[in-house]
């Protein structure tokens, strides 16, 4: 192999200013497309979906529900992941429930295409969530207890994912239209269809 295709496939260590901005940037991400997930009375799947999905049938803060949520999953993202992944995704998810909160103070939609929502939504919350990924961070939750089952238990990551989630869709047809259902799948399409295309092994390097 030649010199240059040697650099050409190097890994580079980010630095703490790397991931710091990487933290804030991708949880902003996050945050904003679950702000138009709000306003359009949508949900998605994983633990913004159950925490979505507590907070229409109860009315209390979905930033403070998301923050209680992911308490039980940080022994499992040290025994998994390592200390400086469970210490990343500690920041991600309290600045993400402290975002979900003050967001609405800060921007206010006086007119939303629920279409725009959905899709645009989804493409930002799988954006920020690629963001996070690549500095070896999260938003906690459900994504860890799945690959501890896998790795634990042999049980497939991705159906697994995807029974919670349809769990979770069915589970908030008490309190979300079924037309809204319809608009929170195209959501999730739309974020999984952005991590898809950019999430893959080989194309970034860095640490």
């Amino acid at each position: 192999m030649s010199n240059s295709n040697k650099a050409g496939t190097r890994s580079f260590r980010h630095s703490l200013f790397e991931d710091a901005q990487a933290l804030i940037t991708g949880t902003l991400f996050v945050a904003l497309g679950v702000a138009l997930f709000k306003q359009a009375g949508m949900l998605t799947g994983g633990t913004v979906g159950i925490a979505f999905l507590l907070h229409y049938a109860s009315g209390l803060p979905f930033g403070a529900l998301f923050f209680c949520l992911n308490l039980p999953f940080y022994w499992l993202a040290y025994r998994r992941m390592g200390l400086a992944f469970t210490v990343k995704t500690v920041c991600a998810v309290t600045l993400m429930s402290l975002l979900a909160e003050v967001l609405p103070r800060w921007l206010q939609f006086a007119q939303l295409n629920i279409w725009f929502a959905a899709i645009a939504g989804g493409l930002l919350i799988g954006a920020g969530m690629l963001i996070l990924f690549r500095h070896k961070a999260s938003l906690g939750g459900l994504n860890i207890l799945v690959l501890f089952l896998q790795e634990k238990r042999g049980w497939r990551a991705g159906y697994v994912q995807a029974a919670l989630d349809a769990a979770i869709l069915l589970s908030s047809l008490a309190w979300v239209a079924p037309e809204r259902i319809g608009l929170s799948l195209i959501g999730m399409a739309a974020m999984n269809a952005a991590l898809a295309v950019n999430h893959r092994p080989g194309r970034y390097l860095a640490i």
